[in-house]
């Protein structure tokens, strides 16, 4: 019976994490046209997107070993959302409740990407992310995300 418990207490988890708002992590259609859009010509190829997955999994390999611990990609998220807290105007309170929220988030999130559960993010993980969130945010299916369009589902 508590193995029947645990995968639903799981999955209620990470519905009601992914319900809160994800600052660092651009899921916001406009958050990810801004933090993509290499050429800032309003919209994100998939090279585009492909171009900073690339370059943000290696930031976050610190050792370079060529796979990304949990303190790595939770480490490289910190960084980002105490930059985006900071240039906030939210109350004091209320960027430490998104922080603590956030970086709870972050370590269930690396905890989903680990498909095989070994403690290592490999590139063909967090690529496999990638294209999940690229395919969300590219509403009409032709390999580029405008401001202007709907997300999927929207």
């Amino acid at each position: 019976m508590t193995s029947i418990h645990l995968p639903l207490a799981m999955t209620a988890a990470l519905l009601a994490l992914g319900a809160a708002s994800a600052q660092a992590a651009p899921h916001e259609h406009s958050a990810f046209v801004t933090d993509y859009d290499l050429d800032k010509d309003g919209k994100v190829t998939a090279a585009e997107f492909k171009t900073v997955r690339d370059q943000r999994f290696a930031a976050m390999d610190a050792d370079k070993d060529g796979v990304l611990t949990e303190a790595e990609y939770v480490g490289e998220y910190e960084g980002r959302l105490t930059a985006q807290l900071a240039a906030s105007s939210e109350s004091a309170e209320r960027k430490e409740e998104q922080r603590v929220r956030q970086m709870r988030q972050a370590h269930v999130r690396f905890g989903v990407l680990d498909s095989n559960k070994d403690g290592k993010m490999t590139p063909a993980e967090f690529e496999a992310s990638g294209l999940r969130a690229f395919a969300e945010q590219d509403g009409d299916g032709d390999g580029v995300v405008t401001a202007a369009e709907k997300k999927k589902g929207d």
